[in-house]
């Protein structure tokens, strides 16, 4: 009987794909939301930018860290 946590019978796709979408999910839905508002504000937009990439860059140092050990 194995159990299904075990290293040599672990599958970590699904937690693979989890912390990707941590990482790049919420960036890419500012930067879309931040393209359609530059339509109407372009400072709004801009800080909507700004945020998207500082949160970019945290998510792939926190995140990167975490996938760089499997």
């Amino acid at each position: 009987m194995t159990l299904p946590l075990e290293a040599f019978n672990a599958d970590y796709s699904g937690i693979i794909i989890l912390i990707f979408l941590i990482m790049f999910g919420p960036a890419l839905l500012l930067v879309i939301i931040g393209l359609i508002v530059r339509k109407r504000n372009k400072k709004a937009a801009k800080v909507l930018f700004i945020i998207a990439a500082v949160y970019q860059l945290i998510s792939l140092g926190v995140c990167g860290a975490l996938v760089g050990g499997f």
